[in-house]
């Protein structure tokens, strides 16, 4: 148990160290994982990289210990559940969300139509952020965590390539909210992801 509690730094800093390697393209989709070449890499025993295989393959990062190279089928699954779970969640936000969560909202297209791209990444990731929260459901807000770094990869896709209307389209799903328009915010935010995943679908079959 002690070796255990010992190990955990080394887990979290293997863990961070493999995940930012996988979404920032260092390693590419189809790379293969081999525990022992990692963890000499590292300077760290195997437990800690097997752990972390472990989570990533949880996260949908690796699959059979290569990194995730996501097919047209995988695409259209994961965003399947997005636009089911955040479609609902953006008609919770317009009954739910508070006047200082409707600013940050705002301020989240402001960064999008000004900020660098990592700023517009940040602020992506925000707005999505807070609607999904507004669900108020643990167990919904749950599933979209645990995919959080395989949609990191898409919102990456969107904002390194300036995918057309994204942020006119935030800032529709915003003045819905605002305006408590639960019906307008589900649909615009379905047609959102759905413009996001047409989008990937596309560069992919380039």
């Amino acid at each position: 148990m002690l070796g255990s509690d010992r190990s955990r730094p080394a887990f979290h800093q293997s863990y961070e160290i493999i995940r930012d390697k996988i979404l920032n393209g260092e390693l590419p989709g189809g790379t293969k994982i081999v525990e022992e070449k990692v963890a000499a890499e590292l300077g760290v025993s195997r437990t800690p990289i097997r752990e972390s295989i472990r989570k990533l393959e949880q996260e949908g990062l690796i699959v059979n210990k290569r990194v995730v190279k996501p097919t047209e089928k995988d695409l259209r699954n994961m965003f399947q559940v997005r636009i089911l779970l955040e479609g609902f969640s953006a008609k919770c936000a317009a009954s739910y969300l508070k006047e200082d969560e409707l600013e940050s909202l705002y301020n989240c297209v402001e960064i999008g139509r000004k900020g660098t791209v990592e700023e517009i990444m940040r602020a992506n990731e925000r707005f999505h952020e807070i609607i999904v929260n507004a669900s108020n459901n643990p167990v919904m807000i749950d599933i979209i965590d645990r995919m959080q770094s395989t949609i990191y990869l898409f919102r990456k896709t969107v904002v390194f390539y300036n995918r057309p209307h994204l942020i006119d389209e935030h800032e529709e799903i915003y003045k819905a909210i605002k305006a408590r328009d639960g019906e307008r915010a589900e649909m615009v935010m379905k047609n959102h992801l759905q413009a996001d995943l047409d989008f990937c679908l596309h560069l992919i079959g380039k």
